[in-house]
């Protein structure tokens, strides 16, 4: 009952700030910001008193906004943001070019220059290029807009490559080129953050209100000059408050409306009263993780973690992403810990926590990154790993560690040991672990570099093999560059989906090439597509490492060419015609054993780049199985404590976690085929 009451008493105190913002929102009669179940805020709405209007009206499937005179243009809108329209622009080949300017190009709006137009029926003479894209992308799943079309009678509009400073595409030229083209089939939208990706049939059109600034207190003004050469500007409010930020609209206010307060009070009375029994339920959950996890996972407590990490302190941060970030730890035995720290985004937490522990903990592989325990304490969800010293083989690739290029035969072993790692998954695991998110950053290298693969946030448990059609359907996660287009496109994950991925990472061994990089050429912006079009026309060695002197001996030109040819069956479109991950592994076995021993560059490869672990290297043997292999634990210990003490002196270090936590890539932000869309020319 004391609770009840000083919830209560909490609420009357915060009721004089409350009632007054909610009558600000409730004011402005004049413009209906409502149809059906759509609700936008200034200055939009759907009556002709609105600011700016949109078209909606109420369908028996739901509500819908539209730019134009009728909706049957096709010119949807999908989202309203603080700074664009987004539209979607399904392809039609019946819409007409002029029409859709008139709606596109207005004096609150016009599309940005990361737009490009895709256009029909144009004239031999007048007909545009500069197709990024090519045009069948646009029309792919279109019924009645692919039969009969003839790629000669497509165009694209484009900004100019480089950008000569315009913000928005040309509407004078777009209505010049009305007269040679009839038809705006569809359009294709390239957003750069997080990740790059290129949406087809997605247009973002930059809106603003015209005049000098008018803001808000406690709102920021964004000023530009629109397509008119006029003035421009809109309105966001700064971070603590909430609302859209313009003096004529709802303005800036702290806290949240009447209702929503209500919601949040009556909750913080709930949580207090079952305080008590919410722990108990949380102590449930963990001891229901630990066991049904099939190897004994050790738990710690938070407090244990708190103190290995000086209290998540900055200077022990490893790395930073979608899902959480790691920590380098120390805990109270010495033993030196990566802590990846799970963000709290949704009660889904302690699933996908408990998911990685059951995945990590039930399998036992040399050239797996080892699960050392978990925490789920205070609200938190932490798992705990062995720490890895030398980084990532993306580090090492990208010469962002070690003092020179990784010679061959580092490269050649760490790709064997990284196959054989992904094999046990697929075979040696019942039901079989997919892993979906293999690539080179999650490649980690121990103190004698040996592959550790790492990150099995987004894996899955496969069915058991019924041979090459076994899959399961899922919704395509993963990162550009390495996700299968067949997985992409069909939704079915297969064990070939990291067959794919891993012929991705036998490229870049290859060629020390990053999978996606916008830097290049733009047909040599995919690593995958690059790769396949040279190893498929015998020029190989266009793409070779430079570093690497493949024609310095007859075994490591010839071993360069075979690996190459097997990163080309993994790379095939149809993942019926890309090998297991077993066979996979067997002939990066056989070129390996077909090799000389370790040369002295080799040696000296691994000896001065572990020199920030060690400060003397051990002598290594000829074999390759051997390297560092003299090191006692304690000399391995006090080497991964050299490494964190150096990644903790480079305040200014892009130093990589040793479990990935880098931005994930979801389906819904990229192109039906990642494949081929991202090969192609950013389209700004």
């Amino acid at each position: 009952m004391r609770t009840a009451a000083a919830a209560a008493a909490l609420l009357l105190l915060l009721l004089p700030w409350v009632l007054p913002a909610h009558a600000a929102a409730a004011g402005n009669g004049s413009c209906a910001r409502s149809c059906g179940g759509l609700t936008v805020r200034y200055p939009f709405g759907f009556s002709p008193g609105c600011e700016i209007r949109l078209g909606c009206d109420q369908a028996a499937n739901g509500a819908a906004a539209w730019l134009g005179a009728a909706r049957e243009m096709g010119l949807l809108v999908r989202n309203v943001t603080a700074r664009a329209l987004v539209l979607t622009l399904p392809p039609d080949c019946t819409r007409r070019l002029n029409a859709s300017v008139d709606a596109l190009f207005s004096g609150n709006y016009a599309p940005g220059t990361q737009n490009t137009l895709l256009v029909s029926s144009c004239n031999r003479a007048a007909r545009p290029g500069n197709c990024s894209v090519p045009p069948a992308s646009y029309l792919n799943g279109s019924s009645h807009c692919f039969h009969g079309a003839n790629a000669e009678n497509f165009g694209c509009v484009s900004p100019p490559l480089p950008p000569r400073g315009n913000r928005f595409l040309d509407e004078t030229e777009i209505r010049a080129l009305g007269s040679e083209c009839t038809g705006l089939v569809s359009a294709a939208s390239y957003w750069d953050a997080p990740a790059p990706a290129v949406l087809l049939g997605v247009m973002e059109l930059e809106w603003w209100m015209g005049g000098p600034c008018s803001c808000a207190p406690n709102a920021s003004c964004t000023r530009l000059t629109t397509p008119a050469a006029g003035q421009g500007f809109r309105c966001e409010c700064r971070e603590g408050f909430e609302g859209d930020g313009f003096a004529d609209g709802t303005g800036c206010r702290r806290g949240i409306v009447f209702g929503a307060l209500v919601t949040g009070v009556t909750c913080l009375v709930y949580q207090l009263l079952k305080r008590r029994s919410a722990s108990i339920r949380t102590k449930r959950s963990t001891k229901r993780l630990l066991s049904e996890a099939s190897c004994a996972v050790p738990f710690y407590s938070y407090r244990e973690i708190e103190r290995a990490t000086d209290g998540f302190s900055d200077a022990k941060r490893l790395g930073t992403g979608a899902y959480g970030t790691v920590y380098a730890g120390r805990l109270g035995d010495s033993r030196l810990v990566a802590v990846k720290r799970i963000r709290q985004r949704d009660n889904a937490g302690l699933d996908r926590v408990m998911n990685e522990v059951k995945l990590v903990s039930c399998v036992c592989h040399r050239n797996l990154v080892r699960l050392l325990g978990c925490c789920i304490e205070q609200g938190q969800q932490i798992l705990v790993y062995e720490f890895m010293p030398n980084g990532t083989l993306a580090q090492h690739l990208q010469r962002e560690r070690g003092p020179a290029a990784m010679p061959w035969t580092v490269r050649l072993r760490i790709a064997a040991e990284t196959a054989k790692a992904i094999a046990y998954l697929h075979s040696e695991v019942d039901p079989p672990i997919y892993h979906r998110d293999v690539k080179s950053s999650n490649i980690l290298l121990d103190h004698e570099y040996n592959s550790k693969v790492a990150d099995f946030g987004l894996s899955r448990l496969g069915k058991a093999p019924l041979g090459d059609s076994s899959h399961i359907s899922t919704a395509p996660q993963g990162t550009p560059g390495y996700v299968d287009p067949q997985y992409h496109q069909n939704f079915h994950l297969s064990d070939r989906s990291d067959v794919y991925s891993f012929g991705v990472v036998l490229v870049e061994i290859i060629t020390a090439m990053k999978a996606v990089d916008l830097t290049r050429p733009p047909s040599e912006v995919n690593l995958a597509q690059l790769a396949v079009d040279r190893i498929g026309r015998g020029r190989v060695d266009d793409i070779v490492d430079p570093y690497l002197d493949p024609h310095r001996d007859a075994w490591t030109l010839s071993s360069i060419h075979k690996v190459a040819e097997l990163a080309f069956r993994c790379l095939a479109f149809h993942s019926e015609m890309r090998p297991s991950m077993a066979e996979v592994a067997d002939e990066l076995d056989q070129i390996q054993r077909s090799g000389w021993a370790p040369s002295a560059d080799d040696a000296a490869y691994m000896s001065t780049s572990s020199s920030i672990c060690s400060s003397a290297a051990s002598t290594r043997g000829t074999d390759k199985s051997s390297w560092g292999a003299g090191r006692s634990r304690t000399d391995r210990e006090r080497a991964a404590a050299s490494a964190l003490a150096a990644q903790e002196a480079a305040k200014g270090g892009a130093a990589e976690s040793p479990v990935s936590v880098q931005e994930r890539w979801f389906s819904d932000r990229s192109s039906p085929s990642s494949n081929s869309l991202l090969g192609s020319r950013p389209l700004r």
